[in-house]
C-alpha cells in the first residue's frame, strides 16, 4: 500500500489509531490495510461483521494491531458500542474515516420513500452520527482527523437522486463539522472520488463503468488504491493547515466536464466542433 507520494511510508501513524467504516472490502479495506501498513492500531468496522473479522484477522496475523467491530452506521447504539471498544482497546483514537455508503440506483421519478430514507440515514445520519460520537475521544486524544468518503456525484449532477443529494449533504456537513471540532483539534475534510472500480460498483457492468470513465481527462477508472493516498494524506500531520476541503479524486472527471462529452459526440458524429 502506498501513500499519496507513491511511497511506502511504514512508520508515518506509528502510534495513532484509525477507525475505518466500511472496511470489510473494496475501498474502505484498502483504506485500513494502508493505515495499518504505515503503522497505526486499526478498527476495522463495518455491518458485514464476518468479513470485517476476516480482514482484521489477516492484518494480525502479518503482525498489526487490528480489531474488527460490528457497525451498522446508522445505528447510533453501534457507534457508541464500536468508540467504546476502540478506547477501551487502545485508549485513543485519532483518525475516522466515514467511508461506508450505499445507493438504490433510483431517478427522482421512480425514488421511494424507503430507499430514499435508508441511503440518507447510511450516507449522512451515519457520518454525523459517527464524528459526534468519536469526537470527545479524538479531543482527549489531543486531536485528530476525520475524512468523510463522499463522491463526485456530491460535485455536480448525477443520474441516482438519493444518492447524488446524499453525497451533497455529507459535503456540507464536512464544512458544518469543520467549524464545530476545530476548537478541539480535529480537521474535516471531504474526498469526492469519480468512477471507482469496487464491488459497489461492479454490479453496473463494464459497459456502464466505461462509459463513465471515457468523460475523465485521463479515460479510465480509478481503483480504490488510488483514494488511498489522498485519505491517508488528509489523515496526515501533513494536511494539518487544511479543513473544511473538499478534494476531488476522480481522474479529471470534474475538470473535463462539457468539453470531453463534446468531443465524444462529435468522434460519434453527433455534434460540430
Amino acid at each position: 500500500m502506498t501513500s499519496s507520494s507513491g511511497e511506502l511510508r511504514p512508520g508515518r501513524f506509528a502510534g495513532r489509531v484509525a477507525l475505518v467504516t466500511g472496511a470489510a472490502g473494496g475501498q474502505g479495506e484498502a483504506e485500513v490495510r494502508a493505515f495499518a501498513a504505515e503503522g497505526a492500531s486499526v478498527m476495522v468496522a463495518d455491518v458485514l461483521a464476518d468479513q470485517a473479522g476476516e480482514v482484521a484477522a489477516d492484518l494480525r496475523r502479518h503482525g498489526h494491531e487490528a480489531v474488527a467491530v460490528l457497525l451498522d452506521v446508522a445505528d447510533e447504539g453501534q457507534w457508541t458500542d464500536a468508540v467504546d471498544e476502540c478506547s477501551a482497546r487502545f485508549g485513543r483514537l485519532d483518525v475516522l474515516v466515514n467511508n461506508a455508503g450505499i445507493g438504490d440506483a433510483k431517478g427522482v421519478v421512480d425514488q421511494g420513500e424507503r430507499g430514499w430514507d435508508r441511503v440518507m440515514a447510511v450516507n449522512v445520519w451515519g457520518p454525523l452520527v459517527g464524528m459526534r460520537t468519536a469526537a470527545p475521544l479524538m479531543a482527549r486524544s489531543g486531536g485528530g482527523a476525520i475524512i468523510n468518503v463522499s463522491s463526485m456525484a456530491g460535485m455536480t449532477g448525477y443520474d441516482h437522486a438519493a444518492y447524488t443529494a446524499s453525497k451533497w449533504a455529507l459535503r456540507g456537513l464536512t464544512r458544518s463539522a469543520s467549524r464545530e471540532l476545530a476548537d478541539a483539534g480535529i480537521r474535516v475534510n471531504s474526498v469526492h472520488p469519480g468512477v471507482i472500480i469496487t464491488p459497489m460498483t461492479a454490479h453496473f457492468g463494464l459497459d456502464v463503468i466505461h462509459h463513465y470513465s471515457r468523460m475523465n481527462a485521463n479515460r479510465r477508472p480509478g481503483t480504490p488504491d488510488e483514494i488511498v493516498g489522498m485519505v491517508l494524506h488528509l489523515a496526515s500531520r501533513e494536511a494539518s493547515f487544511t479543513t473544511g476541503a473538499e478534494v476531488a479524486v476522480d481522474g479529471g472527471f470534474l475538470a473535463a466536464g462539457a468539453n470531453r462529452a463534446l468531443e465524444l459526440a462529435v468522434s460519434r458524429g453527433e455534434g460540430d466542433p
